[in-house]
């Protein structure tokens, strides 16, 4: 196995950081996707929480690969034509979206009512509140979930190769076909994903621990409503 890695590892390389680059982006275009999400089912009028609820059911209960495949193939019949990546980027973004959309809405239901009425205390605007007081405190409780979220999104980019993405499970597949070591090759990219896992699990500790060490009352919070209120006034 250890000969096949060495032979591989240009490619193993190449394919990982297609696999990091199609995570991170995906993750990050999934966080407003949730925001919004969140916020409309949570605030919005009737319309556009009825939207957001359709959304989310068929986001959660349809397979991540038939979106893939809807978006990829249905598209042009609609006039749409896309590259590979950004389709595949934007069925990982959507997908997620939906998830971490009911994560956040259940960490900002989660935020103590009275911190609305601190906010309303001191004078400032409802979205101000919302942006300053309640948001911070919903992400600071939602970051264990964040991370199993991104960790999830890294492994679902190998459902990318079935529409010719080079990613780090076709280059398992090409590498694989090519020698005919199909099981070295997997377990190593199984390998390589374990390893990509376990270095954000360590990074969501590490965010958790940091964050444990700032205050949690919410007069970090309260500062910045004052900060913005002084910024207002001048």
């Amino acid at each position: 196995m250890i000969d096949l890695f060495v032979r591989a590892w240009p490619l193993l390389v190449a394919g990982t950081a297609a696999t990091i680059g199609l995570g991170l982006v995906s993750f990050a275009l999934a966080l407003p996707v949730a925001l919004v999400v969140a916020l409309s089912r949570l605030y919005g009028a009737a319309p556009f929480r009825i939207v957001s609820r359709v959304f989310v059911s068929f986001m959660c209960g349809t397979p991540l690969l038939v979106q893939v495949l809807l978006l990829y193939y249905g598209l042009p019949q609609v006039g749409i034509v896309l590259p590979p990546i950004p389709t595949v980027i934007a069925a990982f973004a959507l997908h997620s979206g939906a998830f971490i959309g009911e994560d956040l809405r259940g960490a900002i239901g989660s935020v103590d009512n009275g911190q609305w009425d601190a906010g309303a205390a001191l004078g400032a605007k409802t979205s101000a509140v919302l942006l300053l007081i309640i948001l911070p405190q919903a992400l600071r409780a939602a970051v264990p979930t964040l991370g199993t979220r991104f960790i999830g999104v890294m492994k679902e980019t190998s459902l990318a190769s079935v529409v010719t993405v080079v990613e780090l499970t076709r280059v398992a597949e090409k590498v694989g076909s090519s020698s005919f070591r199909y099981l070295e090759m997997f377990v190593i990219a199984a390998g390589i994903y374990w390893l990509l896992s376990f270095c954000i699990a360590r990074l969501q500790v590490l965010v958790e621990r940091r964050l444990q060490r700032g205050r949690h009352d919410g007069t970090a919070n309260a500062d910045a409503v004052r900060q913005w209120q002084r910024a207002r006034d001048r």
